[in-house]
C-alpha cells in the first residue's frame, strides 16, 4: 500500500498553513498556526519511514511499529487542525479529508498489526505433514510401538 495520498494531503495542508504562518510572522509575532509546521514535518518523516520499510520489505513487527508511529503523528496533526480551524482559516474540506485519511491509516494499522500477531512459525510437523500431538489414534500400538511400555500404550488409556 502506498501512502502518497496521505503525504500529499499533509504537504497540501502544510503549504496552506505555512503560507499563512509566514505572512503573519512578517507583520506580528508568530501565530498559533505556525505550530502546525512541526506536526506536519513529523508526519511527513514518519510517512517516508513507512515507504522505506515497504521498499525494503521490513518484518511485519517493524512495519506495525512504523505505521503506529505515523498514526500518532497524523492524529496530533488532525487534532491541531480541528482545534485551530477557525483561527487559522483552515477550510472544512481539509479537516474532513484529514479525518478520512486518519481513518484509513487506522484501518491499515489494524491490518498490519493483526497480521503481525497472527504470524506463526511452521514446525517440523507442518513440514512433513504429521499431526503435532500424539494421541492413541496416531501412535503405533502393539509390538515395538514408539510409546509401548510393559503395560501398553499410556496414550491409549
Amino acid at each position: 500500500m502506498r501512502w502518497t495520498v496521505a503525504v500529499g494531503m499533509a504537504l497540501a495542508l502544510g503549504v496552506s498553513v505555512s503560507a499563512a504562518g509566514t505572512a503573519s510572522a512578517q507583520m506580528a509575532p508568530p501565530s498559533p498556526c505556525a505550530g502546525f509546521i512541526p506536526l506536519r514535518d513529523t508526519a511527513q518523516q514518519r510517512a517516508k519511514a513507512i515507504e522505506a520499510a515497504e521498499k525494503r520489505h521490513a518484518a511485519p513487527k517493524e512495519l506495525c511499529t512504523v505505521v503506529s508511529r505515523f498514526y500518532v503523528a497524523e492524529g496530533a496533526a488532525l487534532k491541531f487542525l480541528q482545534s485551530n480551524q477557525a483561527w487559522c482559516g483552515i477550510p472544512p474540506e481539509a479537516v474532513a479529508g484529514a479525518k478520512v485519511n486518519h481513518a484509513k491509516t487506522l484501518k491499515f494499522r489494524d491490518t498490519v498489526c493483526n497480521a503481525t500477531a497472527q504470524v506463526r512459525v511452521p514446525t517440523l510437523s507442518d513440514a512433513i505433514g504429521t499431526p503435532s500431538l500424539d494421541t492413541a489414534k496416531n501412535t503405533k500400538t502393539g509390538s515395538g510401538g514408539t510409546f509401548d511400555t510393559l503395560t501398553g500404550n499410556p496414550l491409549a488409556r
